[in-house]
């Protein structure tokens, strides 16, 4: 079994920044770890993850802003979210992938935490 937990998140102003953490618990030893938003309304969307070489893939709206890292002896996966815009506003999940090898979809993620609301007003 694998059990994420999102923290971090919060309200913050246009060009602010925030960092989303992830605490990971079960076997993620060789997954592929990543983050996912939503917003209201809309469809799931990949940001960034990392694969078990750590091997990065974004998504073009955060590319520049968003780093995903994470610290294996700690089992945390982190978000560093930089010159954050209101359309950043969203549900933020951490997602562990079924392998070592994955794609920036959904599908390819069996493990989902609760998520953690980020808001940023204009």
């Amino acid at each position: 079994q694998v059990q994420l937990v999102e923290s971090g998140g919060g309200s913050v102003q246009a060009g602010g920044s925030l960092r989303l953490s992830c605490a990971a618990s079960g076997y993620v030893y060789r997954r592929c770890m990543g983050w996912f938003r939503q917003a209201p309304g809309e469809e799931r969307e990949g940001v960034e993850i990392l694969d078990s070489d750590g091997i990065t893939s974004y998504a073009d709206s955060v590319k520049g802003r968003f780093t995903i890292s994470q610290d294996n002896a700690k089992n945390t996966l982190y978000l560093q979210m930089n010159s954050l815009k209101p359309e950043d506003t969203a549900m933020y999940y951490c997602a562990a992938g079924g392998s070592w090898y994955c794609r920036l979809i959904d599908a390819d993620f069996s493990y989902w935490g609760q998520g953690t609301q980020v808001t940023v007003s204009s």
